[in-house]
């Protein structure tokens, strides 16, 4: 934990921007490590680290999301003239790109992160995942289609809803 937890905390606080689920995630990464290193041999400790720490910080972005996702139900639901386009324009781009990302399948999640956040090559991400580079490739390209077109699409909301209350 000494030499590897900063690197496996920065990750997971990368993606989270939230310190108690970061501090959740990093307890699961260690955990899980131990877990597989009693099972078998780890010739890269750093890389698994990264790797274990950048999935759950993905899956609690997911449970957050979902958890998000089922409060502004129940919130429209008690309040009909909530607008879900005014809950969209209080997000920072920052927030909803973590959202984003818990939204993408699970190996462009992975690609994105590894590449964007913990700024690995494409041949250290396939060694770590275990995948061709021409899959990173295309992993990435995706992820970033994918990320693009949700981005735009928040602003194109956010933009509608700044025009409409000038009006």
């Amino acid at each position: 934990m000494r030499d590897h937890g900063p690197a496996v905390w920065q990750t997971a606080y990368r993606l989270l921007a939230n310190h108690n689920d970061a501090a959740d995630c990093f307890q699961e990464t260690f955990l899980a490590a131990f877990e597989i290193a009693c099972r078998e041999p780890v010739r890269n400790i750093p890389g698994l680290l990264v790797r274990l720490a950048t999935t759950r910080a993905i899956d609690r972005l997911r449970q957050r999301t979902r958890l998000e996702q089922r409060r502004a139900d129940s919130n429209e639901r008690q309040r009909p003239e909530a607008d879900p386009l005014d809950l969209a324009h209080t997000n920072e781009l920052a927030a909803q790109l973590r959202e984003h990302i818990g939204r993408l399948p699970p190996q462009e999640a992975r690609v994105f992160c590894l590449r964007y956040l913990d700024d690995m090559s494409y041949r250290q991400i396939a060694r770590e995942l275990k995948i061709a580079i021409s899959v990173v490739g295309v992993s990435l390209y995706r992820a970033k289609a994918r990320l693009r077109a949700a981005l735009a699409d928040t602003q194109a909301v956010h933009n509608e809803v700044s025009h409409a209350k000038k009006t």
